[in-house]
């Protein structure tokens, strides 16, 4: 009669834990695939912020030093009209019409 040998069963259960702790648990291979894609995403939102705030500094920047940058963005996004100018509306036909 055969005698059962445990170490054999053992070596390859412990082989299948391992392997699933690899490939599937925490800290496997497809976390820190998924963990990177997550760092180049951030990376790249940081950038966009990091160009956002440069121009806001260079606005600010205008804005301190003079009136004519405030007056500007005052003429463009609320309309202003000083007392002594004229405001025209030019209206656009469509094209084919007379």
């Amino acid at each position: 009669m055969r005698r059962w040998k445990p170490a054999p069963i053992v070596l390859i259960l412990l082989l299948a834990a391992l392997q699933w702790r690899l490939w599937i648990g925490q800290g496997s291979i497809a976390e820190l695939v998924s963990l990177g894609r997550q760092i180049e995403d951030h990376a790249h939102t940081n950038e966009q912020l990091r160009e956002r705030n440069r121009r806001l500094e260079v606005e600010v920047a205008e804005f301190r030093s003079g009136f004519d940058s405030v007056e500007e963005m005052a003429r463009e996004e609320l309309g202003l009209v000083r007392s002594d100018e004229t405001f025209y509306v030019v209206v656009e036909q469509p094209s084919g019409a007379p």
